[in-house]
């Protein structure tokens, strides 16, 4: 079986529509999916700072340009995309959040929840009761999912999957790895995901 890690932040859109697809990109090809919630801004400030500059002095012309394609992707997948009302958002909670959920075997349904929430319906990810209404929302406790994402374990294991990504070359969310080495990066690479994919479960 191969095996499919994907480090993921619900603070991108793009995310977003990567996310969307791959559990089931993941049961067409018989893959495993390993979830590996990170803090993109984490990212960034080590590896990518150049994110920073191009938001504070965008081009005009590809701006629009890219609004127009992540809408066009998110047709394609049907979602509901919207800018929201508080970017960037302060997603460190969220994200431990979904570490959390994983531990608990809902990791999809959660992140599913922080995006439609965010991108959807233009919720503030960052604020802890929208987050408590998120765990209640997919059957887990809010009283109790928010006293593990404020736990040390939790923050740790955020740490180091943020590390790990950086370590093996990551740069941005999201990044996915098949059978550990082979990388790619970004909603509009998960054909070659699936071929890829395909190839090793052939081998």
């Amino acid at each position: 079986m191969a095996q499919l890690e994907v480090f993921f932040d619900c603070s991108s859109p793009w995310t977003y529509l990567a996310f969307s697809q791959l559990p089931d990109l993941a049961a067409r090809t018989g893959a495993e999916v390993l979830w590996r919630p990170i803090l993109v801004g984490g990212v960034f400030n080590k590896v990518n700072q150049s994110v920073y500059e191009q938001r504070a002095n965008a081009t005009p012309a590809k701006a629009s340009y890219q609004l127009k394609d992540l809408r066009d992707w998110a047709t394609r997948y049907q979602l509901a995309i919207n800018w929201p009302t508080v970017f960037p958002v302060r997603a460190v909670d969220a994200m431990r959040g979904a570490i959390v959920a994983q531990e608990a075997g809902k990791l999809v349904p959660y992140a599913m929840r922080c995006f439609e929430a965010y991108w959807g319906e233009d919720r503030d990810i960052s604020q802890e009761g929208e987050l408590k209404a998120i765990a209640d929302e997919i059957g887990l406790d809010g009283e109790a999912f928010w006293v593990s994402v404020k736990s040390a374990p939790i923050k740790q294991a955020l740490i180091e999957n943020t590390e790990d990504l950086i370590a093996r070359g990551g740069f941005g969310s999201p990044t996915m790895f098949v059978d550990g080495t082979d990388m790619y990066f970004g909603n509009d690479r998960l054909a070659l995901v699936e071929a890829a994919l395909t190839k090793a479960a052939q081998a």
